[in-house]
């Protein structure tokens, strides 16, 4: 209890949960970048997720418990911030904090709304891309799909065509739009982030501060081009779903 009501505690929870979810961002992307692969890959992948059952959603709730962790810790230090002075500060002293420091709270809200809605879209079905999970046509696999050298799915498995569902769901230019921007926003609010969470963990010293920013700021970089990638793909369509998807669709 000493740990969740101490400031540093919910600094040392901000930064371990932000590191868990950084991985998980991270991974996510990687998945989502098979796209560009042949839709065995993409599919695959998907449908391997899918047969995880239980742990799936064991992984699922832990990400929720560090996401809601997260946002209770960065709400209460904001608090404990803004209550530490019974009057404000004549002047604000800002010229030293990044602006990417400055807009945690906005860009972390905006950003869970993000997250609540692209949950929505792709994952849960209630919105755009609810209605392609039930008329797509099946895909059939191809080829086996392997994890780290075991085949997990086989040639052959109807699996929902995820390759097609992406697209198409993309194809909207206020989606596309809504979901680059809003990307941007998470990588800006993770180079604040990781910069912090290298403080909080003690490893960012006069030595090695520099460099540590310039890993962040390379990885924010790559992270918000890797998302672009696929929606702008998509829009100047040099990324199309399979002829027989959009028919079936089109007719169902």
């Amino acid at each position: 209890m000493n740990f969740f009501c101490s400031s540093i505690g919910r600094k040392i929870l901000m930064a371990v949960t932000g590191v868990i979810l950084i991985g998980f961002v991270t991974g996510h992307l990687i998945g989502n970048l098979q796209v560009f692969e042949h839709p065995d890959r993409i599919n695959g992948y998907a449908h391997f997720l899918q047969s995880l059952g239980p742990v799936l959603w064991l992984v699922r709730l832990g990400l929720l418990a560090c996401v809601g962790i997260h946002i209770w810790a960065a709400t209460v230090l904001a608090m404990e911030n803004a209550t530490a002075r019974s009057t404000p500060y004549g002047f604000a002293h800002t010229i030293q904090a990044t602006l990417s420091s400055r807009a945690m709270r906005v860009t972390g809200y905006i950003v869970l709304a993000f997250i609540l809605y692209h949950l929505a879209h792709f994952t849960v079905g209630f919105a755009q891309a609810g209605t392609f999970k039930t008329n797509l046509a099946p895909y059939l696999m191809e080829d086996d799909y392997h994890v780290m050298g075991f085949p997990v799915v086989s040639a052959g498995t109807e699996v929902l065509d995820v390759h097609s569902m992406v697209i198409l769901g993309f194809q909207s230019k206020v989606v596309s739009l809504f979901y680059i921007f809003a990307v941007g926003l998470l990588s800006f609010h993770l180079l604040h982030g990781i910069d912090s969470l290298f403080q909080t963990l003690g490893l960012r010293n006069a030595r090695w501060s520099v460099l540590l920013r310039k890993i962040a700021i390379v990885y924010c970089t790559l992270y918000f081009l890797g998302n672009l990638a696929i929606p702008g793909s998509v829009l100047l369509g040099t990324l199309q779903p399979r002829a027989d998807a959009v028919t079936a669709v089109a007719h169902r």
